[in-house]
């Protein structure tokens, strides 16, 4: 079953990982290497990508697997010119800001701007039809 997002909805790191053409080893292991990556991340560790983490994971797939940079060189290349030079301006200004493990509750919901009502109900929208095409499965 596929679900269509909007181009603003979050992504699991299995829905990010197909569309790059990589395991998602491979995007934890970026995670480890470039703090520019930050998707949410739930209690429990789920971690859901916004759109501008999934421009910067293309970008930083194309500059490894397409140019042939090595990690060090992609490394370089973003400390010496800047992500936005790679990226585009339409990243979110405030993109790069620390980000922290948000917790799953209503309080931090109350303190956290990221955790909209629109972002919970699209999260549940998401685990629900994943959940559902699960079931599917087991039939």
């Amino acid at each position: 079953m596929v679900v269509n997002k909007s181009k603003a909805a979050f992504r699991t790191i299995a829905e990010v990982a197909d569309k790059l053409g990589v395991g998602t080893h491979v995007l934890r292991f970026w995670e480890t290497k470039f703090s520019q990556i930050k998707p949410l991340k739930m209690q429990g560790g789920r971690r859901y990508y916004r759109p501008d983490d999934v421009k910067l994971l293309e970008c930083i797939q194309n500059l490894l697997h397409n140019e042939r940079y090595t990690i060090e060189g992609v490394q370089k290349l973003f400390k010496e010119k800047g992500i936005k030079s790679f990226v585009g301006d339409t990243i979110q200004d405030d993109f790069f800001a620390p980000s922290e493990e948000i917790e799953n509750n209503d309080e931090q919901a109350d303190k956290d701007p990221s955790l909209s009502p629109e972002l919970v109900s699209s999260i549940i929208k998401e685990l629900s039809a994943i959940r559902q095409e699960l079931q599917n499965n087991l039939k």
